[in-house]
């Protein structure tokens, strides 16, 4: 069953215990250090736990005949000029630019684009949807396989412990699976209680990997018999041990291309943190941090070679081992929840943007902007965190399925942005393409070599994003046909008006509320009232609620209402494709404009339809009965549109695909 309601067709991980501040901008400076703080607990958490794994995977698939100075110093010039090329020139100069009303992430920077061209060209672009779709699947590929990476990669650390040895490894396992167990079960409770220590404890968790990183490289500096690992800095190194290699040195830009995971937060988290926050934490911490941490590393294995295996774990003095472990597991700790509450708002734009039924979408905080929760996307990513941990059992076979979603979504990010340049800021072409060409040639570069991974376990993060990408593709598709076809079999509402005029119905007093998502059309509710009851209310208001392509609307543009005759009038809510509708609410604005109704009074009117597949029409047979599942799993729609249930009469109608 599907219901007539308002839904209008409608990214990247979100902060959601940080009040929203679109220009972060502050009149005081500790405000402006307080948003900082908070980006480095949610931003940069992902990018923060890469140094646990990156070096180690990208040492390990070097040619065996390359000189151990040549891969370390080529492997920490790939990492550093990643860093540099990936974050620094790509998000944090060019991507951050491209805002959507202060907002940012794939499926922000999708409604920017197609509003650009709408403007333009009077026309949606099919092609910049398919992007957002894209985007948004392959985020979700990323979301499952970052927590089980991230806090295996920590536990791992356990055999290397002083005293354990190798006793507790048979644990590993199912410790990091009873902290992700824990992690998504106080979901449903929200985080905001201990979102504020997030910041401070991946503060820590950077300086911590700065202040190790410079121990090795003052202290094995004068052990190392050959070059500098300072001579990493040179991207010589980088492109010489590339071409030493061979194709080999291909397949290592998948492994040293993990070392970015998590930079599309930059731009993803924008909105609640600001430009100038995260451009500030990027710059003075985290890129300083990780740029030591990994010359650290390399320093270290140029003076003692049997380090390679684990460098990481190896770097640690035994007499910090125990508190940096637990640190560790902290900060991947936050890393995944801040990837789970990514999806959660993810979920919310979809759903708002119309690329996904309506879900169940919960808020945990009455005080704290956008802190939801969404129990089917929560159990979904638990289960697929828990299968993949379970099947891959080693961060290092984890580490040949990660990268390949990310590099994904990046390059989607990539094309978005071609739009913004060229069509927005209406750069010359010269200028568009000597900037996007070399960004495009690095992505594609990435994805090439994370596609030699698919064998390797690749290719389960990109059938979870086809699967995605196949529903969202369904929905949209099925809900524009039954939009068509309602469409077809309606009578207008002029029509209609015309015809009352003509012969009058029986008056019941009150109000009525006619949700639809076509205001022109007579709404399915309204013609099964007049043919059954025979009756027209005193009042009656043709309700849709439409989703902008902004992030938010002001609560002065919520309501337009527009009068018909004295019988019927339109009213028109719009909200921002990270708002959550709230139509008893935005009611209440209606009294500003003259429109008055007592709540209690007023009976709303939601026409359920019953569809049934066809083969004979529209989509496949296939692709019809999953349409329809998908319909019959959407959330309530009085629920989802905050209506009281005492207040709402449904009438049904069957409708064939």
């Amino acid at each position: 069953m599907a219901s007539e309601a308002p839904g209008a067709p409608k990214t990247d991980k979100a902060a959601p215990h940080t009040p929203h501040n679109p220009h972060g901008d502050s009149s005081k400076p500790q405000g402006f250090l307080a948003l900082a703080l908070g980006s480095i607990g949610v931003v940069f958490g992902d990018i923060g736990t890469s140094p646990l794994y990156a070096m180690r995977e990208a040492l390990h698939h070097t040619r065996s005949d390359v000189a151990t100075e040549l891969s370390v110093l080529g492997v920490v010039s790939l990492v550093i000029w990643a860093l540099m090329l990936i974050v620094t020139v790509k998000y944090v100069v060019l991507l951050m630019r491209a805002d959507n009303k202060g907002e940012g992430g794939t499926l922000a920077l999708m409604a920017l684009a197609r509003r650009t061209l709408t403007k333009q060209t009077g026309k949606r672009s099919a092609t910049v949807f398919f992007l957002g779709v894209i985007g948004a699947a392959l985020f979700y590929g990323d979301g499952i396989i970052t927590p089980a990476i991230s806090v295996l990669s920590a536990m791992e650390g356990l055999k290397d412990a002083p005293g354990l040895g190798h006793r507790v490894e048979p644990l590993i396992l199912p410790i990091s699976a009873g902290i992700l167990i824990a992690l998504f079960a106080v979901q449903s409770r929200g985080t905001h209680r201990v979102a504020s220590l997030f910041g401070p404890i991946t503060l820590v968790w950077f300086l911590v990997l700065g202040g190790l990183g410079l121990y090795h490289m003052f202290q094995d500096l004068g052990h190392s018999t050959g070059r500098s690992v300072f001579w990493a800095l040179n991207p010589y190194y980088g492109i010489r041990f590339l071409f030493e290699n061979g194709f080999l040195g291909f397949v290592i830009l998948g492994s040293v291309f993990l070392a970015v995971t998590g930079a599309e937060a930059l731009y993803a988290d924008m909105g609640h943190f600001g430009k100038g926050p995260i451009r500030a934490s990027w710059a003075f911490v985290v890129f300083p941090c990780l740029a030591l941490n990994y010359l650290g590393q390399g320093a270290m294995i140029l003076a003692h070679p049997e380090t390679a295996t684990n460098p990481f774990w190896q770097m640690v003095p035994q007499v910090v081992y125990w508190p940096v472990l637990v640190l560790g597991a902290c900060a991947t700790v936050i890393a995944s929840q801040a990837v789970i509450t990514g999806a959660f708002s993810v979920t919310q734009q979809a759903v708002q943007l119309g690329l996904l039924p309506r879900i169940d979408i919960r808020r945990t905080s009455e005080t704290q902007a956008g802190q939801i929760f969404v129990p089917q996307v929560n159990t979904m990513l638990m289960i697929g965190v828990l299968v993949l941990l379970f099947s891959f059992q080693t961060s290092s076979k984890l580490a040949s399925a990660y990268g390949i979603a990310v590099t994904g979504s990046m390059f989607v990010d990539t094309l978005l942005a071609f739009v913004i340049v060229k069509a927005a800021w209406k750069w010359t072409w010269p200028a568009t393409l000597a900037l996007l060409i070399p960004l495009v040639a690095i992505d594609l570069t990435f994805i090439s070599s994370n596609l030699l991974k698919i064998p390797d376990g690749a290719w389960m993060p990109l059938v979870f994003g086809a699967v995605l990408v196949l529903i969202m593709w369904t929905w949209t598709k099925g809900a524009q046909i039954l939009t068509d076809k309602t469409r077809r079999d309606s009578v207008p509402l002029a029509d209609l008006i015309d015809i009352l005029k003509a012969r009058a119905p029986h008056r019941a007093p009150g109000t009525a509320i006619f949700l639809t998502s076509d205001p022109e059309m007579t709404p399915v509710a309204l013609m099964h009232n007049l043919k059954h009851n025979k009756v027209l209310h005193e009042k009656n208001i043709i309700a849709t609620v439409r989703t902008a392509e902004t992030p938010r609307v002001p609560e002065r543009e919520r309501v337009k209402i527009e009068p018909v005759n004295e019988d019927f009038k339109k009213l028109i809510l719009t909200y921002g494709f990270m708002e959550s509708p709230n139509v008893p609410k935005a009611l209440a604005l209606c009294r500003k404009q003259g429109l008055k109704f007592d709540i209690m009074a007023t009976s709303f009117f939601l026409g359920r339809r019953s569809v049934i597949a066809s083969a004979h029409s529209g989509m496949p047979l296939w692709q019809d009965k999953l349409f329809i599942f998908l319909m019959r799993n959407a959330a309530n729609p009085t629920d989802f549109f905050k209506i009281p249930p005492g207040r709402v009469v449904e009438l049904g109608a069957q409708v064939t695909v």
